[in-house]
C-alpha cells in the first residue's frame, strides 16, 4: 500500500460528513429497481415482458404487469443515474480540497475501473446480465468531463442527450419498419411469373424472420429451452447467462449511453442547484411531479395499451407503430417520481420512512450485488431452480422477502462497521490504502452518504 502523501491526506468521507436525504434516495432506488429486475430473474426469457406466452392476458398478471410498467418502470434506474452523476461532483469536489495536481483524477479514474470490474463480477460470476455497474464505470468518465459546467449548461447538454436518445430509437424502429415495407412489397410479386432478383430474396428473408421471431409457438419453444439451460448445470447456465451478459453489458453501453448519461447530467444539475439535497423550493418539486407523472403516465398509458392491443406481437408492434417515445416519457415519469419522493421528504410527515431505507442507501454497493446473489441462488438450478415456477404476481413476494432482508441487515451491519463489505472493498481499491473498518466505541451509527 502506497505511503505517499496525497495518499494519506486522500480518504472516504467521514460519517459527519454524509449528505443523509442522498442515502435515502439511493435506498429508495436500489430497492425500487428490485421491482424491475425481477421478471428478468424470475420469468424466462422471453416471457418476462410477454404476457401472451404464459397465458397472463386478463388475469391478475396482466394488472400487475401493468401497474410496474406504468409508473416505476425505468424510473429507480434514473434515480440511480442521478445519483451516481451527483456523487461525481461530491467525491472530486472533496479530493481537490484534500490533495493537489493530478491526484483527484486519477483516484477519480482508478474508482471507475474497479467499478468496471465490480460490474464484469456481477455479469460473469453472478450471472446477473442486467448489470448495470460496467455502464455507469465508462459513462461516468464521459459525465466527468461536464462536472464543472453550470447548472444551465448540464441541463442543456442532459437535453441533448434526450434528443440524441429519442433519435436513436427511432432511426432503429424504421429500420425495422423499412424492413416490413420492403418484405411485404416482395411477398406481393407473383413468382410464378417473375424471378425474385437475389436482393428481393434478402429482404423477404429480414421480414419473414421478423415475423416467425414474434411468433408464439416458436417462442414458447424457446421460453422452455431457455427454462432447461438456466435450471440445469452450472455449466449450461455460465453458458447461457454469459452469452447474454456479454451483448447487454457491450450492447447497452453503445446504445444507451445517452440514456445513462442524461441522467447522470440531470443528477449533476439538481445537486448543484440544491434540488437533490432538498434546499429548493416546494413549488419545484411540485412542477416536478406534475408535470412529469401527468404527462409521463400519460404517455406511458398509450404506449401499454399499443402493446396490449397487438397481444405483444413485436412485428405488429414495429409495423404499426409511427414513433417511439419511450425515454422522454420514462424521463417524465422519473422526474416526477422524485419530484414526488422529494415533497414527501420535505413534508416532515416521512422521517421514519427516510430513516427507514437510509442504511441501504449507505450499503447500496453491496446490497445490488445481493439482490443478484439471492435471486440467482433462489431461481436458478445452481440453488432452489424456481425459475418459471412462479407466476407474475408470486414474484413480488420475493421482492418483498429481499426488501426485508437488506433492510434489517443494513441497519444491523452499520451499527457496528463504517461501510458496507464491498463499500470497504471499493474504497480501499480506489485509495490503495486499507481503510478502518470497525466503528469506534465513541462513533455513533448515525447514517448518511458516501
Amino acid at each position: 500500500m502506497s505511503s505517499n502523501p496525497e495518499t494519506v491526506s486522500a480518504a472516504p468521507v467521514l460519517q459527519n460528513e454524509r449528505i443523509t436525504i442522498i442515502d435515502s434516495l439511493r435506498g429508495f432506488a436500489l430497492l425500487g429497481i428490485l421491482l424491475m429486475n425481477i421478471p428478468y430473474m424470475g420469468l424466462p426469457e422471453p416471457a418476462f415482458d410477454h404476457l401472451a406466452l404464459n397465458n397472463e392476458l386478463g388475469t391478475i398478471n396482466q394488472k400487475v404487469w401493468f401497474f410496474v410498467n406504468w409508473i416505476p418502470e425505468g424510473t429507480q434506474r434514473a434515480i440511480f443515474s442521478m445519483l451516481f452523476g451527483a456523487g461525481i461532483i461530491l467525491f472530486v469536489t472533496r479530493l481537490e480540497k484534500r490533495t493537489t495536481g493530478m491526484w483527484p483524477a486519477e483516484y477519480f479514474l482508478r474508482r471507475q475501473l474497479w467499478l468496471l470490474v465490480f460490474g464484469l463480477f456481477n455479469a460473469f460470476v453472478l450471472l446477473w446480465p442486467g448489470d448495470i455497474l460496467f455502464q455507469y464505470a465508462i459513462i461516468g468518465i464521459v459525465a466527468f468531463a461536464f462536472r464543472r459546467l453550470s447548472v444551465k449548461g448540464l441541463l442543456i447538454a442532459a437535453g441533448v442527450c434526450l434528443l440524441l436518445m429519442t433519435a436513436r430509437e427511432n432511426r432503429d424502429l424504421y429500420q425495422q419498419k423499412g424492413k416490413i415495407q420492403k418484405g411485404e412489397l416482395v411477398a406481393k410479386i407473383d413468382t410464378t411469373k417473375v424471378k425474385l432478383t437475389d436482393k428481393q430474396q434478402e429482404q423477404l428473408g429480414a421480414m419473414t424472420s421478423m415475423k416467425e421471431r414474434s411468433d408464439t409457438a416458436g417462442l414458447r419453444k424457446e421460453m422452455k429451452k431457455n427454462i432447461q439451460k438456466a435450471t440445469g448445470s452450472y455449466g449450461e447456465l455460465y453458458e447461457y447467462i454469459s452469452n447474454v451478459s456479454a451483448m447487454l453489458e457491450f450492447n447497452f453501453t453503445y446504445y444507451g449511453i445517452w440514456d445513462v448519461l442524461l441522467f447522470m447530467l440531470v443528477g449533476m444539475a439538481f445537486y448543484k442547484s440544491g434540488i437533490l439535497t432538498g434546499t429548493a423550493s416546494a413549488k419545484i418539486y411540485w412542477a416536478l411531479f406534475i408535470v412529469g407523472m401527468g404527462v409521463g403516465l400519460t404517455l406511458t398509458w398509450f404506449k401499454l395499451q399499443f402493446m396490449l392491443q397487438h397481444q405483444f406481437n413485436q412485428f405488429l408492434v414495429t409495423k404499426f407503430k409511427s414513433f417511439e417515445y419511450y425515454e422522454i416519457a420514462r424521463t417524465l415519469r422519473s422526474l416526477g417520481l422524485f419530484g414526488l419522493i422529494m415533497l414527501f421528504y420535505k413534508s416532515g410527515w416521512f422521517k421514519w420512512l427516510f430513516a427507514l431505507v437510509r442504511p441501504v442507501g449507505q450499503m447500496a454497493f453491496t446490497n445490488y450485488l445481493m439482490q443478484s446473489f439471492m435471486c440467482g441462488m433462489f431461481f436458478f438450478g445452481i440453488g432452489f431452480g424456481m425459475l418459471g415456477k412462479l407466476q407474475r404476481y408470486e414474484i413480488y413476494y420475493v421482492v418483498g422477502a429481499v426488501w426485508v432482508i437488506e433492510i434489517i441487515w443494513s441497519h444491523a451491519w452499520l451499527r457496528y462497521f463504517r461501510f458496507g463489505p464491498l463499500e470497504w472493498c471499493w474504497r480501499s481499491l480506489t485509495y490503495w490504502k486499507k481503510q478502518p473498518l470497525r466503528k469506534d466505541k465513541t462513533e455513533t451509527d448515525t447514517m448518511g452518504m458516501g
